[in-house]
């Protein structure tokens, strides 16, 4: 065989730009090896090895197997289910790939011709193929395979189906050591020819192969309508506000066992599930295009809330997390911001309906924290695992636990006080003075307990066999009580100073998760220093409330800066050079929310001024 132009991939005219401006906004933001291709719903990550036209392709999938763990090891490090696709020759000689990328459309451009690649559905990857013959060799995880003449089918951990509309010269599946099955196929071509590949959970497939004309207008229609209901920003923010929105709907996982709804992931390459806080974060975002999907981020995990008024760490198709056995022995969950981001979404929304179905259950996520959370019982609550702060590895946590925190009883300061302005509005006015006294108590409690006046912050407290001792680490979370506006004036302008001190907290990307004066201090590694965007959303809104509206600007016009600077989304940032930490996360929903909420209230801000 002959390949044209030298062995090259070939350019096929047969596909132009996309008519949507928001699809031709965000043309190759999908690469492959970092971010994949996956759409609404899906479990499936079609991901590339490295980005050279030889390299092959994979499918991963977004989905834990807890249960299968000792056989095939944790989501983050198997093998991918379908391994080594690669386009081939009818010789079996293997095709130089170049890819252009859509939200809806990858284009594989091969020396053949163009292989077009979309969701048919959330199980399901359409490939459009050339109209001349083309092969494909990949490897696939399962315990049986059965070959027709349409293709093949699998069965194992997941079942995998592959099926052409065009006769086969060959169709070869031959089995492997160690679960694994090799597959050779190559096709006679004609117009309109197309493979589906069905990975799913369910004994049925999918094999269907309609047009590909329906199923590319589908996906674009489906993308552009999603991109087209959020609200327009300045030019300054666009492609990147559009590649946010891209995150906030790609990282969605349909319903499944335990995930009762549709729920956002903060990453499906990183961390599949819904996880308590982050929920919170991704609703601000989804109030602004479908509030149902945004109210449904809070009710996933009020679904599982334990009897005792617990709600769960995180929620994944076959659990929830509620107790890990490390670095502690304990209880986990994440911080109390359930009745803060239900209030956000009731001002946008109004829908009082919504407060009344979970008033109930928040007064019993309040009541477990107070009741379970306060072992001396002066009122203050502690944190018992580390993970429950939010702040996995933060050297908050390096001496042990449990530990009174200043955030944590800030936000149950915050709780309280939306709780009272939710009792009112539903018509429980008796509970509303206890809700603002409990507000109150706390702050007088951390100011007793918690303030040094010569330091001018508020210390955690970790309790020891001859008491409380001071963790005298500097964090911004004690400056956080600043967000309950409750403060004497001497102490708040003490924790604005703190905050806006170059040497500690104010970098060229705030705000550190350590000080930078502060030993513990290192901007690469997770809650030990560097800059994350939904921190400082929560400074953001404690400095508007105190009325620093200057330096909450400042702040904000700082975080979208930081953001502005990549290509993708990340979990965390350095806090001086705002580069990516090498182990922060792609694709990062909790990121993406706050810059798409940080970037319409800049465009708000400047349409009032004008």
């Amino acid at each position: 065989m002959v390949l044209p132009k030298g062995g090259t991939p070939q350019v096929d005219q047969r596909l132009p730009d996309p008519e949507s401006t928001f699809l031709r906004m965000l043309r190759d933001r999908i690469d492959l090896v970092h971010v994949p291709f996956t759409d609404r719903g899906s479990r499936i990550l079609f991901a590339r090895t490295a980005d050279l036209p030889q390299s092959p392709f994979c499918i991963r999938l977004a989905e834990r197997w807890v249960k299968q763990e000792a056989r095939y090891g944790d989501y983050r490090h198997r093998r991918p289910i379908v391994d080594g696709w690669m386009p081939i020759a009818p010789n079996g000689e293997p095709l130089p790939t170049e890819v252009t990328s859509y939200p809806h459309l990858l284009v594989l451009s091969t020396p053949l011709g163009q292989i077009h690649v979309s969701f048919q559905d959330m199980e399901t990857l359409y490939f459009r193929l050339p109209e001349s013959p083309i092969g494909f060799r990949f490897q696939v995880q399962a315990d049986t395979a059965q070959r027709d003449r349409r293709g093949g089918t699998f069965h194992g951990p997941r079942n995998t189906a592959y099926t052409f509309n065009v006769r086969l010269r060959e169709n070869r599946v031959d089995q492997q050591p160690d679960g694994w099955f090799q597959v050779h196929v190559v096709t006679e071509g004609r117009p309109g020819a197309a493979m589906v590949l069905n990975i799913s959970p369910r004994l049925g497939f999918n094999r269907t192969v309609p047009l590909a004309e329906g199923v590319v207008a589908a996906a674009a229609k489906r993308w552009h309508e999603w991109f087209a209901a959020a609200p327009p920003v300045l030019p300054r923010f666009e492609r990147q506000y559009y590649y946010a929105w891209w995150v906030m709907r790609a990282g969605l996982l349909s319903t499944r066992y335990y995930m009762t709804r549709e729920g956002m992931s903060p990453s499906k390459v990183h961390y599949v599930g819904v996880w308590n806080w982050d929920a919170y974060f991704h609703a601000l975002a989804y109030r602004y295009v479908d509030m149902r999907l945004a109210e449904d981020q809070l009710r996933l995990l009020l679904d599982h809330q334990r009897e005792d008024g617990m709600i769960p760490d995180a929620v994944h198709d076959e659990g929830i997390v509620t107790h890990l056995s490390g670095p502690v022995d304990a209880d986990v969950t994440k911080p109390p911001l359930l009745a803060w981001t239900a209030l956000k979404l009731y001002e946008t929304s109004g829908h009082l309906d919504f407060l009344d179905e979970i008033y109930e259950p928040l007064v019993r996520w309040n009541e477990w924290w107070f009741s379970f959370n306060d072992d001396d019982r002066d009122g203050l609550c502690q944190y018992n695992h580390p993970f429950s702060s939010g702040l996995d590895d933060s050297p908050l946590w390096d001496e042990g636990m449990p530990v009174e925190a200043p955030d944590l009883n800030t936000y149950l300061c915050l709780q309280q006080e939306a709780l009272a302005e939710i009792a009112s509005q539903i018509g429980e006015r008796e509970d509303v003075s206890r809700w603002r006294e409990g507000a109150q108590r706390l702050v007088h409690g951390m100011m007793a307990q918690m303030w040094d006046e010569g330091a001018g912050l508020f210390w955690a407290l970790r309790r020891t066999e001859s008491g409380e001792v001071p963790v005298r680490v500097v964090t911004p979370f004690s400056l956080l009580p600043l967000w309950t506006g409750r403060l004497p004036p001497r102490v708040q302008r003490r924790l604005i100073a703190h905050l806006s001190d170059d040497r500690s907290f104010w970098t060229r990307y705030p705000i550190p998760t350590v000080a930078r004066c502060d030993p513990h201090y290192d901007p690469n590694q997770m809650w030990r220093g560097p800059t994350w965007v939904n921190i400082n959303y929560l400074f953001i809104e404690a400095l508007t409330r105190v009325g620093e509206v200057r330096l909450a600007r400042e702040l904000r016009e700082r975080t979208l800066e930081l953001v502005l600077r990549h290509g993708d989304m990340y979990e965390y940032y350095h806090p001086e050079t705002g580069d990516r930490p090498p182990k922060a996360a792609p694709t990062f929903g909790w990121t993406a929310a706050v810059f798409i909420d940080l970037a319409i209230r800049a465009t708000q801000e400047e349409k009032e001024r004008l």
